[in-house]
């Protein structure tokens, strides 16, 4: 069971909601008060003085590392102590899944634009994390890959990490292939070729031109920015269009 036994409100107040969120059981207590039985991790301020069981663990920590405390304090609940791994299943919408040894403590399903801020986010004052990149999507896994520094990152076979998907589980699979990703170990990478071939521009401008409602194929300079993760499909045509539109505008037609 986790115990928060602090005086400090505020870090009670985030702990006890992000462990609200996860639906973690656990109880809470004063730092003075006697301990319930059970009691296998402590969480607690840097002011608090408490007198833990012996074999419990404890977590110290700021309201500011509120949620690092919880997902520290349930990897150790679930004897998932360990290195902290990162698995990103690369793409227009990478997944990510932070694990402490076996245990997943937190998922993500973000922009690209916003992936190496979640794992800069995720590892940071973290002792000797490693990120796992899977191989595919190679231009959008480059740009996730050339952008992270400081930190020791894998590039990882990502064939078979993406699970057969049952009744409701649409949208999981990004994220359980990070998971899976993660578990894998890779050759250590320090960049990555990001410069799109031919044959990945060509198939880019194929994709818009059948999701487009009126024919339309994109140009060679949006399809590049499009590899790079820049722009969806989508804005890429809404782009070409406007261009379009302006050009026709100046010749009066």
């Amino acid at each position: 069971m986790i115990v928060v036994a602090t005086a400090d409100f505020e870090l009670y107040h985030d702990v006890v909601g992000e462990l609200r969120d996860r639906g973690v059981s656990f109880t809470t207590v004063e730092p003075d008060e006697e301990f319930p039985d059970g009691a296998e991790v402590f969480i607690v301020s840097p002011t608090d003085e408490v007198s833990v069981p012996e074999g419990a663990e404890t977590v110290v920590a700021t309201a500011a590392e509120s949620r690092k405390a919880v997902e520290e304090a349930i990897a150790v609940l679930r004897g998932g102590g360990g290195r902290t791994i990162v698995g990103v299943d690369p793409g227009t919408r990478p997944g990510v899944a932070v694990l402490a040894g076996e245990t997943v403590v937190s998922a993500f399903h973000v922009p690209l634009a916003d992936a190496v801020e979640t794992i800069r986010r995720e590892v940071e004052d973290v002792p000797d994390p490693v990120v796992r990149v899977g191989d595919g999507a190679r231009i959008q896994g480059a740009t996730i890959v050339n952008e992270l520094e400081d930190v020791t990152v894998e590039l990882v076979d990502e064939t078979g990490t993406t699970p057969y998907l049952g009744t409701g589980a649409r949208g999981m699979g990004d994220v359980l292939a990070a998971v899976n990703i993660a578990r894998r170990e890779g050759s250590v990478v320090e960049s990555r070729d990001i410069e799109p071939t031919s044959g990945e521009l060509q198939r880019i401008k194929d994709r818009s031109r059948h999701e487009s409602e009126d024919n339309r194929t994109i140009d060679e300079e949006l399809a590049r920015r499009v590899a790079a993760g820049e722009l969806t499909v989508a804005e890429a045509l809404d782009e070409h269009r406007i261009r379009g539109n302006a050009r026709d505008d100046s010749t009066g037609k």
